[in-house]
């Protein structure tokens, strides 16, 4: 039987056109987006910047920052992922160009029939072979679209990566201003306490007082001593897991700041809801995943259908020892095989199955990303907005717990009342001073939290 040409090139392009028919486009697995947020952002609010921690007005916190992002081992493992990403884009780039190999060998065969002499026999060959996958359905084609989409899921999950670092600093960083905060309350509360001690040991040497007052006294300054340790420990602990963050070893490591009080709290204007599918690199990853399994749900089927392959060798053999100048033997040959799966016991329909299930699944991890980013958005609006309004509120507790102590130890000196209004004002000051740095703390990780649910500025 004889293909004439024409028929060959019919017979290609109707394979080629059945190869398109096997791509198929990613599915849209976006849930529908809302016009707007829930929460409304404050009217002061500016537009998102990637440097966005400058906007707290650290200088030290910039440079904590800049330290992390040269230094934090998490920054280098992503790198890494980028690079083996950008090498698996060169191997499946790979198999859609001929291979072409190159061999050669020679040696010397000695034989030596029964009750005979030794006799050897020389040989040398060297040949140059080639080798080509027709990609007909598009399977090699597919394998290059899922790596590339894997490469850039990768470098999406580097600036994930590169944003939970800066969020994690800031977080600890501030933490850290917290709780050295909260110590230097505990300091002045016990010398308010002392001073009050000194008041009643006063009193009750003079008889003005019972000695239970001064026990009273004394168990309330023990308790402000006690209340020290724990918020040191707090603080170590908080510093050096802030010094692993910035790359570098605990010991040694020290930070000067010592309260978030002068800490700014910068606002942000969030946007539209559709943008975060633009600005979050999380979600771009997912989407980026989402196309690669595409891509592997075409590769699979694509090895359900036949394959061709062409072959081409040439070599030349000689009876010398490393010498073809010897009247050499020439060969060359050219080849072309078919191969079609017939029985595998359903090796190649699984595949195809468990691929398609993958893609089902990365199709509601898109959308369950999707949903979470847009709660993450609100929840951080809402708490932005609410501790503000507690800060503010905390801020009036506080001056009026001020008066009442400074009116109960008046009261107490000129014996108008007893201990007990003492006691109360005092405990009632400290803890809502410590409340207020702890409020305090809390609305600038909102802020944080709202940066990180926008992305960071990332585009």
């Amino acid at each position: 039987m004889t293909i004439r040409p024409v028929s060959a090139v019919a017979a290609l392009a109707t394979l080629a056109l059945v190869a398109c028919a096997t791509v198929d486009s990613p599915p849209q697995g976006a849930p529908p987006m809302p016009s707007g947020w829930a929460e409304q952002s404050a009217p002061d609010a500016v537009a998102l910047t990637r440097d966005w921690w400058r906007g707290f007005g650290s200088d030290e916190l910039s440079a904590l920052i800049d330290a992390a992002l040269r230094a934090n081992p998490d920054m280098s493992i992503a790198a890494e992922r980028v690079r083996q990403a950008e090498a698996q884009v060169r191997v499946a780039g790979a198999t859609l160009f001929p291979a072409l190999n190159f061999g050669a060998d020679t040696g010397r065969r000695e034989t030596r029939p029964h009750g005979g002499r030794w006799s050897g026999d020389d040989s040398s060959s060297a040949s140059l072979s080639a080798s080509y996958e027709l990609d007909l359905w598009g399977r090699n084609a597919a394998g290059v679209r899922s790596a590339d989409a894997s490469l850039r899921a990768a470098r999406f999950d580097g600036e994930t990566v590169r944003l939970t670092l800066l969020a994690g600093v800031a977080t600890g960083y501030f933490q850290l201003l917290s709780l050295r905060g909260r110590l230097a309350i505990a300091g002045e509360n016990l010398l308010i306490a002392e001073r009050v001690l000194k008041v009643v040991d006063a009193r009750v040497r003079n008889g003005a007082a019972s000695p239970l007052d001064l026990a009273r006294q004394q168990a309330a300054v023990l308790a402000l001593r006690a209340s020290i340790p724990p918020l040191e420990a707090q603080e170590r602990q908080t510093l050096h897991a802030l010094a692993i963050l910035a790359g570098t070893a605990p010991q040694g490591f020290e930070a000067a700041g010592s309260s978030v009080a002068g800490i700014a709290v910068p606002r942000v204007a969030p946007g539209l809801p559709a943008d975060l599918l633009a600005r979050r690199p999380d979600l771009a990853s997912a989407e980026a995943q989402l196309a690669a399994a595409n891509a592997d749900v075409v590769a699979a089927r694509a090895a359900l259908l036949p394959g061709i392959s062409l072959t081409a060798s040439a070599g030349l053999a000689s009876n010398m020892l490393i010498n073809f100048l010897s009247a050499p033997t020439a060969t060359l040959a050219l080849g072309a095989s078919l191969m079609q799966p017939i029985f595998d016991a359903g090796r190649l329909r699984a595949q195809v199955d468990s691929a398609a299930s993958r893609e089902r699944e990365l199709v509601e991890n898109y959308r369950k990303s999707i949903l979470a980013a847009l709660a993450d958005v609100e929840g951080a609006l809402a708490a932005g907005s609410r501790t503000a309004d507690q800060e503010a509120l905390q801020v009036r507790v506080v001056e009026q717990a001020r008066i009442a102590l400074r009116i109960a130890e008046v009261r107490y000196r000129e014996g108008v009342d007893d201990l007990l209004p003492v006691l109360d004002a005092q405990r009632t000051l400290f803890q809502a001073e410590d409340q207020l740095a702890q409020i305090r703390f809390s609305r600038l990780q909102a802020s944080i939290s709202l940066f990180k649910a926008l992305g960071g500025g990332w585009a």
